[in-house]
């Protein structure tokens, strides 16, 4: 019998534990950096932002370090996220509308709760509305890392749960970011970006499976995007839904479907090079007292309520009163103590939320550091406490209980 890879979504759960722990040494390096002293200190924040060129859009003017990598690269982040969004909606784990309405019920709970958070505590500030989607997303790498930690402690259930709810989570967080962060639109950019997603779309409708057309296309797309004043990330998912799949229900790696190769292709150089390269140039943060006291400032606060208390409330309500009300049933395997640490862990919102509380104060680095400050601090609370609650519940011999 002829030997198939493992699925992407499978080496996802059991490897995504280095990942995340590549992309906590990339901004506990950035942190150190930026807080050495006197010239050693400047030096990150020069790096961060040496111009490479050229210029790709007047509105950015010349491109960084850091330009290239959040919308440059990010845009392969955004391309693998939309490849696992089609092959898990197609191919899937959410092929199906009975096992997607539990995770679209929990993902938009979880989205709008913690907006609510963070709206309730900054409605006193003026000028920090904008920042509402900051606590939205959860960072699926970190989140699945944590779980995989856990081993054989977390059901299989939980993991394959948390990632679609992730999954449907990120879709949400790519609307925000073309529906809420797009400021200036340049009409003919954005006509152009459409003729050629059209082509691509044409392409596949025509039957192309060859790779190349597709890959010319999202840089043509991307390039259009950027100008447009859509931000440019946008692209990514925008190519991958236009990208082949051969379906193959129950064994979703089928050799001869381009969504697959292309995704076991570009996954590990997006989960081990780019996401740890966003984590640098985005996680240096100046760390003294007046960093710490502002902590409890509206902002920071906002930002960390929303993902420590928002996402658990909205993600592990929606989930209970779904079950109740007898809309779903609760993961297989799973106790309502393992459920409300997987709801926890969906608090842990740092590469998304580092990167839309960058879109959300343009021009204003003094917002972006706190905002930076409360995803920090909402992140790491989520990761410990929900980590703590699945071993400590996971000790416990329980008996799974059957929705009411």
């Amino acid at each position: 019998m002829k030997h198939r890879p493992s699925s992407a979504l499978r080496d996802f759960l059991t490897g995504e534990a280095g990942g995340a722990m590549l992309l906590i040494l990339a901004a506990g390096l950035a942190m150190l950096f930026a807080n050495l002293p006197g010239m050693a200190g400047h030096f990150y924040h020069d790096l961060i932002h040496m111009e490479l060129g050229p210029t790709l859009s007047p509105k950015l003017g010349p491109m960084t370090v850091h330009l290239w990598i959040n919308d440059g690269l990010m845009a392969v982040f955004f391309l693998v996220v939309g490849l696992e969004i089609k092959r898990e909606f197609l191919d899937g784990g959410l092929s199906t509308w009975d096992r997607r309405r539990l995770p679209i019920l929990a993902a938009g709970a979880g989205m709008v709760v913690p907006a609510i958070v963070y709206l309730a505590v900054t409605m006193a500030q003026p000028g920090l509305s904008s920042g509402w989607a900051i606590p939205a997303a959860t960072d699926i790498a970190f989140a699945i890392g944590v779980l995989a930690l856990l081993g054989d402690r977390a059901p299989a259930s939980l993991k394959l749960f948390l990632t679609a709810v992730a999954i449907v989570d990120d879709m949400g967080a790519v609307a925000i970011i073309a529906l809420f962060y797009t400021h200036g639109l340049d009409l003919v950019a954005l006509a152009g970006a459409a003729g050629v997603l059209a082509v691509m779309y044409g392409l596949n409708r025509a039957g192309v499976r060859m790779l190349a057309p597709y890959l010319i296309g999202f840089v043509l797309l991307w390039y259009l995007t950027l100008l447009s004043g859509v931000h440019a990330t946008v692209a990514g998912v925008l190519a991958a839904m236009t990208m082949p799949i051969r379906c193959t229900p129950g064994a979703p790696d089928a050799e001869d479907s381009p969504l697959h190769r292309l995704e076991h292709a570009v996954h590990p150089w997006s989960a081990y090079a780019i996401i740890p390269l966003f984590g640098f140039v985005n996680g240096g943060m100046t760390l003294n007292g007046a960093m710490f006291a502002a902590l409890i400032a509206p902002l920071p606060l906002g930002v960390a309520l929303g993902l420590f208390v928002g996402k658990q409330l909205g993600i592990f309500g929606a989930i209970w009163a779904a079950v109740r009300l007898g809309i779903a049933e609760r993961p297989a395997g799973a106790s309502w103590g393992q459920v409300y640490g997987m709801a926890m862990l969906c608090g842990i919102g740092f590469t998304m939320s580092l990167f839309i509380g960058a879109l959300a104060f343009p021009g204003q680095p003094l917002l972006v550091e706190e905002a930076k400050g409360g995803v920090l601090m909402g992140s790491l609370l989520s990761a410990l406490i929900g980590y703590a609650v699945l071993r400590l519940v996971a000790r416990r011999p329980h008996h799974a209980e059957h929705p009411a």
